[in-house]
């Protein structure tokens, strides 16, 4: 079983260190999602493992032997750029063609099969004598997919692909890709910043900020049980609210806020100690006013339709805060702007970070585990 193992891996550019000591390891098969913000390291990694860029410290290795030493052509590795790269010159079937005309000893007869095999595959077919001036975007990234796939790599590495793309054929060719990658059921590493992409397609989702892995999971694991709060915040859309408090014993307060913790969770955090509280937008509830124990008034400033869901911008009436609360309701719209409401934060659905390293301190009841440090 071949895998793809990255060993303290580190890039500098000068004094710019683009990725900082990474560790992780992919399995035979898997489609791995590396997400995270613009300038976080995540085209450098990519580009490491295809040999685009030397390693600064640390060892890429593929089924055990290192490679971050060997030429690019020398790594059975295919890769598909942002901007699709196409030979303008060259038809679709000259495209896919090229890389076995000069890689390797396969006769014409054979290249042409190969060709129409993976046409197939693609929906190309009918496409393969056309220039690529005559394509739309959504065939130039599937005669790019094609041009990679044809190599039968054991590493196909994906640089933000769909991009370029409009919402909807994005959409569509996130579903042909995973049928793809199941079909050839290689090793895919698939690099995006739309978090979106990356919890609808990656088998694991390894995030990335400031070059340095902040978790490795599935997209369940980083949803759910994020290990610190960039990543809590960078995952789902709406993002995460967090609240900024100071443990008070079994109360965490900021500015006339408080919010009642249980034994339970006063366990969980030390007194005096800076605490980021955190729910997301759809874990809130709407009352039409306040009533309970961290049940909070507030005023709703504006209101998003989206069919069957709803974001309320909300602005408590406790405390002093520099953004509004999100909340998200999958129902019909009840409220109106400028209503006054009550929202729920139930203890069963809030995340507890640490106000100044971001570490988790504590899950939703979904799984009570302190989250491990990231490495």
């Amino acid at each position: 079983m071949t895998n793809l193992a990255f060993d303290n891996v580190t890039k500098n550019f000068g004094d710019v260190q683009a990725v900082n000591n990474l560790s992780m390891e992919l399995n035979d098969g898997e489609f791995l999602v590396i997400v995270g913000p613009s300038g976080c390291g995540k085209t450098t990694l990519l580009r490491m493992v295809a040999g685009l860029e030397d390693v600064t410290n640390g060892e890429i290795r593929l089924g055990g032997d290192p490679i971050q030493d060997q030429r690019p052509q020398d790594r059975d590795i295919a890769m598909v750029f942002q901007s699709y790269a196409l030979y303008p010159h060259m038809t679709v079937r000259g495209n896919m063609s090229f890389g076995l005309q000069q890689s390797t000893d396969l006769d014409a007869d054979k290249i042409n099969k190969r060709v129409t095999d993976i046409g197939n595959k693609l929906d190309i077919s009918e496409l393969l004598d056309r220039q690529p001036s005559e394509l739309s975007g959504g065939q130039r990234q599937r005669v790019a997919l094609g041009r990679a796939i044809i190599r039968d790599p054991e590493v196909f590495l994906l640089d933000e692909p769909l991009s370029n793309l409009d919402a909807k054929l994005r959409a569509e060719m996130r579903t042909e890709l995973q049928r793809l990658q199941n079909q050839l059921n290689v090793m895919t590493i698939y690099v995006t910043h739309d978090q979106t992409e990356a919890m609808t397609m990656g088998d694991r989702i390894a995030v990335l900020n400031d070059g340095e892995l902040q978790q490795i999971g599935t997209p369940t694991e980083c949803y759910h049980e994020p290990n610190n709060r960039f990543v809590g915040g960078f995952i789902g859309e709406p993002s995460m609210n967090f609240i900024e408090t100071t443990a008070n014993g079994d109360v965490l307060r900021r500015d006339g806020f408080t919010y009642q913790l249980s034994e339970e969770m006063t366990n969980t955090v030390t007194s005096g100690e800076s605490v980021t509280l955190g729910i997301r937008p759809e874990e809130i509830s709407l009352t039409p006013q306040a009533e309970e124990t961290n049940e909070f008034t507030a005023t709703i400033d504006v209101v998003e339709t989206g069919g069957k869901e709803h974001n309320y911008y909300l602005w408590p009436e406790q405390g002093e805060f520099q953004t509004p609360i999100i909340a998200t309701v999958n129902d019909i719209q009840r409220y109106s702007e400028n209503d006054r409401i009550g929202m729920v934060f139930s203890e069963e659905k809030i995340h507890l970070f640490h106000g100044e390293t971001g570490n988790a301190l504590h899950y939703p009841s979904r799984s009570r585990e302190v989250a491990p440090t990231p490495k």
